[in-house]
């Protein structure tokens, strides 16, 4: 691939929605290789599939012989980004944070290739800047350049304000350390290029304004839209939450069923955006219509679980799927959960405690509930007595417990 079409590639595929200077990004890629990088926060010990968009185009990137740069926010996690977000994020603490950083650096490190040439990746870390940084060196050299009346103009920050809960002056402070990373970035690696979520442009502008005014260079910055599904559901959330990357928090199996259940009219933009199909042959898969959209489907949930877990995985929890919604067998490679002996209750558990248990209802009133609304199965049958115990037999043989159509469990005693 040429380095030249990166850009070209991205567009077609659906990741640019701005871009600070087309022309003048365009004649850099095409002038060699371009270091970009976006940068993903430790607020928990795993990504979602909200950061799959970042990270798609961070590998497409690297693909067209560019350097992409995943930077750990070790130190602006410890600020919290207040983008869009109704309140203030809980402070972690730095043991928090160092957990949350290995299991990131785990998600990331399966979908480019790092090293040492010159289109490897590479994972810095800007605490390694950001924890040196002393107040007033910051509000003299940095402070200097920001403009308050430009920053309360900022729609991630109007939001904020028009809220009651307002804005605390520690998250006020995020747009300016994102700024100070682009170009500590681009003194140290000759960082040129700035990606994030639309959500970021105002932050993203800032940092190229920095570089700018403080080193006289020409940087640039690109966002990708915000995807939600095509019933306006924010993309990576379910009824049961988020969609976690590792599979200790999302089950393959669960994370292949979540791409297989993409809704018809986003078949096609997913698979632009979530695999390395080709755009041929995303493009005859896209026009496909009645029931042979499912095959399309599952190609994308391959495809994407394959990224992510590997191919082996992905065709075992595609296997699986088969078995249970095609041949109604009971699978070997449903996500399994071991529950303590002491559960039981005279040789057995009441099925309502049994789906709660194992996570699909959050507690026995909502598992008494799916067994009244007729939506809970046990090893393929329809649970239609709230007070069915399950023996201790067939629980140390494995049960398969149901919550509709989609989610399943193997459940035995660990």
């Amino acid at each position: 691939m040429s380095t030249a079409d990166f850009l070209h590639e991205a567009t077609a595929r659906g990741f640019v929605f701005q871009c600070t200077d087309t022309e003048g990004l365009e004649s850099a890629l095409k002038s060699g290789v371009v270091s970009g990088y976006i940068g993903f926060d430790c607020t928990a010990d795993s990504l979602h599939v909200g950061s799959m968009v970042s990270l798609m185009l961070l590998r497409l990137m690297q693909r067209h012989g560019h350097r992409p740069m995943p930077l750990i926010g070790g130190g602006t996690t410890k600020i919290g980004d207040p983008s869009f977000r109704e309140e203030a994020r809980q402070l972690l603490t730095d043991e928090q944070i160092a957990i949350n950083k290995a299991g990131i650096r785990r998600n990331i490190e399966k979908l480019m290739t790092f090293g040492d040439g010159p289109t490897d990746a590479i994972m810095p870390d800007n605490a390694e800047w950001l924890d040196k940084l002393s107040y007033i060196q910051l509000l003299r050299e940095v402070g200097v350049h920001f403009s308050v009346n430009r920053m309360l103009g900022f729609d991630s920050v109007k939001s904020r304000l028009e809220r009651e809960q307002g804005l605390t002056f520690l998250e006020f402070n995020y747009s300016i350390l994102q700024s100070y990373d682009f170009r500590e970035l681009n003194r140290r690696y000759g960082v040129t290029l700035q990606m994030g979520g639309s959500d970021q442009w105002g932050n993203i502008v800032s940092g190229i304004d920095l570089v700018r005014r403080t080193d006289s260079k020409q940087v640039y910055g690109l966002t990708t839209p915000l995807i939600a599904t095509a019933s306006g559901a924010k993309m990576g959330k379910t009824a049961k939450g988020a969609v976690w990357l590792s599979a200790d928090k999302c089950p393959v199996f669960d994370y292949w069923q979540f791409w297989r259940n993409t809704e018809d009219g986003d078949v096609g933009r997913f698979l632009k955006l979530f695999t390395d199909i080709p755009l041929s042959e995303i493009a005859r898969l896209e026009a496909l219509g009645g029931a042979e959209i499912n095959e399309a489907k599952k190609i994308l949930a391959t495809a994407a679980t394959t990224l992510m877990h590997g191919r082996e995985a992905a065709e075992a929890a595609a296997e699986a799927a088969r078995q249970t919604f095609e041949t109604g067998e009971s699978a070997d490679d449903l996500p399994k959960v071991a529950i303590a002996a002491g559960e039981l209750v005279d040789g057995g558990i009441a099925a309502f405690r049994l789906f709660a248990l194992a996570g699909l209802a959050t507690s026995n009133a909502e598992g008494r509930r799916l067994i009244r609304g007729g939506g809970a199965r046990v090893n393929d049958t329809t649970v239609k007595d709230e007070g069915l115990v399950v023996s201790e037999a067939d629980l140390r043989a494995g049960v398969k417990v149901s919550a509709g159509r989609k989610h399943h469990r193997l459940v035995q005693i660990g």
